[in-house]
């Protein structure tokens, strides 16, 4: 059986799939290795970290996920009007259920970046930070709360 924690990570990567399509993109799960520019436009979906409170027998979790958009220019435009274009469908996609199919409590956005490489003005980046809070049983990471 698997944890809340990877389902509700599968359900995001599940949700952002066919926005990832739609915007020509690719989604990839925590990349080990540097997205290559023929990869781009690209979702990277990254678990960053969990804050975990225990009340009696129940473990109220708080899981940080962060959201890359990646994409270069078009011969008109720089990188940023798509990034823009595929982090605003991202963010209507999953805040559209903030409970991701009742595996959690609730989502909210929580910051973003705007990043650009000096050395190649032709890639921008903008990552988006999600807390969602569940909860699980204290001995139990496969049950809910």
């Amino acid at each position: 059986m698997q944890s809340i924690r990877e389902q509700i990570i599968q359900t995001i990567v599940a949700r952002l799939t066919p926005v990832a399509s739609g915007q020509g993109a690719t989604i990839r799960r925590q990349p080990t290795v540097p997205t290559d520019r023929a990869q781009l436009p690209a979702l990277l979906v990254f678990p960053e970290s969990e804050a975990v409170r225990r009340i009696n027998d129940r473990t109220e979790r708080e899981l940080v996920i962060r959201v890359v958009a990646l994409a270069t220019g078009s011969a008109t435009d720089g990188p940023e009007p798509a990034v823009d274009r595929l982090m605003t469908a991202t963010h209507a996609s999953l805040l559209a259920d903030v409970t991701l199919g009742g595996l959690a409590l609730g989502m909210e956005e929580t910051d973003t970046e705007w990043q650009q490489d000096d050395a190649d003005l032709d890639v921008a980046a903008l990552p988006s930070r999600y807390r969602i809070t569940y909860r699980t049983l204290a001995l139990d990471l496969t049950q809910k709360g």
